[in-house]
């Protein structure tokens, strides 16, 4: 079973705790990797390209839930801004 990945303007929520930072997340991940090798054979990636995922799990740090995790949206930039200068004042 996969479970659906945030876009740009969504994130991940815990239903059970509220959680929105902490989440260890299982994934299957196929990609096509450019490696350079050097002459004593160590080496690195130079390029990484991701040629399909699929998240299988996303379970809560907080609470240790695995079915309780949804996609809600993500608050825009100037919410952001307004709610951080609105903690300042207090």
């Amino acid at each position: 079973m996969s479970v659906s990945v945030p876009s740009d303007t969504q994130r991940w929520r815990c239903v059970q705790c509220g959680n929105l930072t902490r989440f260890d997340v299982t994934r299957t991940v196929r990609s096509c990797d450019y490696l350079h090798f050097d002459l004593s054979g160590a080496s690195r990636t130079e390029e990484h390209e991701i040629l399909n995922e699929t998240v299988e799990q996303v379970r809560c740090r907080w609470c240790d839930t695995v079915d309780s995790v949804e996609i809600v949206d993500r608050p825009a930039a100037e919410e952001l801004v307004a709610a951080e200068n609105g903690a300042e004042r207090e």
